[in-house]
This record gives structure tokens, C-alpha cells and sequence, in this order.
């Protein structure tokens, strides 16, 4: 239902939404054409190109215009975008998303957005096109902090069920049939219905990288730090993601996390026995 402009670096990508009816152009083109643009990138240094670079969307920008944030960026790379983008008289929210490439297909993400009331209004048609849920969490930059609250839980949550899993590989027991029995209890969550069956079967073809997830724990931790709160579990996590690092396992889904666990216990899940 809406106009859709497009731009990205993948040309595939880009022909595949022209054929289902988008119109490539230029960051600058987007700058001219678009009342409403929506960034989804790597990291919050992307952002800042594709917005303030030369030939970015900021030097055709429209007065009144709204940019919305999807990436999963620092709170305080949300707020420069923000404090940026108000001397062209333009309103920013930083908007991550949380749901993975499942429910970002089927248009059912999260949507956890950060600044002003007016222009979040303006934008839930919007929101609605993508979403399951939208949130307006506060002020600029609050968006991102619930996004990393969000990969805090995430991915321990995963390291967590590897940890169990491979606990139960090598104690003897079969892991899908554990995770069967467990599921319907309190250990039951969306993760572990998510990843397990990735996990038993080999399958770490990428939703959600592990590069990703380690830029976000690395964004986790630079904010923390600045303010003082201890994360002890996520600095762990974050080694953990080191050495998977190491292990050549980035280009994989975060559900290779169980690879470090297997290591550690010399045991593989579908093994029924150790190496």
C-alpha cells in the first residue's frame, strides 16, 4: 500500500524488489522523493554515511521529513543521528526491530522506537506494514536501549540452551527429545523453540549472524561501561563470541553459539556420545 524507494549495496536485493514493484534511486534521489525514509544497516557508522556522506540522503533532504532507524545501533549514535538531522528541520526515531529474518518475512517484528510522540504517530501505517507491535519506549536513543536489553536476553538466552543441550548430548540423553519434554515447562521460550531444532540438525545457515549479535554485545558493553552498570554475564558472552571468532563461525547463524559449548565438552549434538 505505500510507494516504496529503494537503495542498497546487494543488486540482487534491489532487483528483486523492482520486479515486485519498487523504484531504485540514489541516497540522494531518496533525499528529494521521500516524505517518510527508513534506514536498516550494519552498524551505526553506516548509518551516519548513508545519512551525512557525500551524495547521502541529507543533501536533498525535505523539511518535514521523517527518518526512522531500524538499525541496532548505540543510544548515542541514535541521538547524533537525531541532533544531526534537526538542522535540516527533520525528525528522527531510532527504531530496532527484534524478531529475526522468520518474522521479518512474515511482517511480524517488534518494533521498539525512540523519539518524538508526533512523528511516531505519524509513522505506525507504517509500522503496521512490517509489525507485529510497535513501542514507543521514550525519548531518542531509548529505542536502542531496549533493543540491546533485548540482544542481552537473546543471546545469553541461546548460549544458555546450548549450554543445556550439550549437557544433555554428553550425559546420555537425546537432546530433542529433552527439549520436547521441556518446551512445555517454564524453560519453554521462543528461543529455544527456535534454535534447538537448528542446533540437532546442523543448520547454521544465517537469520541473524553471529557478527551481528557480537557488534551488538560490543555495543552493550561500550554503553554500560559509560554508565556504570555492571554486566558480568554479557562481558562473558562476549568472549565466548571472541573465540567462535576465532573458530571462523561469524558468517553463522548465532545458533552456532552451541559450537562453543560443544568444544568444551568435546561432544557434537546428534552424537549420543563423545567424540
Amino acid at each position: 500500500g505505500f510507494d516504496l524507494v529503494v537503495n542498497d549495496v546487494d543488486g540482487e536485493s534491489l532487483e528483486e524488489l523492482n520486479r515486485a514493484g519498487a523504484a531504485s534511486k540514489s541516497l540522494a534521489e531518496i533525499g528529494t522523493d521521500c516524505d517518510v525514509i527508513f534506514t536498516c544497516l550494519p552498524s551505526g557508522t553506516v548509518v551516519q554515511e548513508v545519512l551525512f556522506g557525500d551524495g547521502g540522503v541529507s543533501s536533498t533532504i525535505k523539511k518535514g521529513a521523517i527518518v526512522v532507524d531500524h538499525s541496532s545501533v548505540t543510544p548515542e549514535e541514535a541521538r547524533y543521528g537525531a541532533e544531526r538531522l534537526k538542522e535540516f528541520s527533520v525528525r528522527f526515531l531510532d527504531a530496532p526491530v527484534s524478531g529475526g529474518e522468520p518474522k521479518a518475512v512474515a511482517g511480524d517484528l517488534a518494533i521498539m522506537a525512540g523519539g518524538e510522540e508526533d512523528a511516531f504517530n505519524k509513522v505506525i501505517p507504517h509500522f503496521e506494514a512490517i509489525g507485529s507491535s510497535a513501542i514507543r519506549t521514550g525519548d531518542v536513543g531509548s529505542g536502542s536501549i531496549a533493543k540491546l536489553a533485548n540482544q542481552i536476553i537473546v543471546n545469553l538466552s541461546i548460549a544458555v540452551v546450548s549450554e543445556a543441550m550439550v549437557f544433555a548430548e554428553k550425559a546420555g540423553a537425546d537432546p530433542n527429545l529433552v527439549y520436547e519434554a521441556i518446551r512445555g515447562g517454564l524453560a519453554g521460550s521462543a528461543v529455544l523453540d527456535a534454535k534447538v531444532p537448528l542446533m540437532t540438525s546442523r543448520n547454521f545457515q544465517p537469520g541473524g549472524k553471529i557478527s551481528i549479535n557480537h557488534k551488538d554485545m560490543t555495543n552493550v558493553l561500550s554503553s554500560a561501561h559509560k554508565l556504570d552498570i555492571p554486566v558480568p554475564l554479557t562481558a562473558q558472552l562476549y568472549e565466548i563470541m571472541q573465540t567462535l571468532k576465532v573458530m571462523g563461525c561469524m558468517n553463522e547463524d548465532h545458533g552456532a553459539i552451541v559450537k562453543y559449548f560443544e568444544m568444551l565438552a568435546d561432544v557434537e549434538l546428534g552424537s549420543r556420545s563423545a567424540k
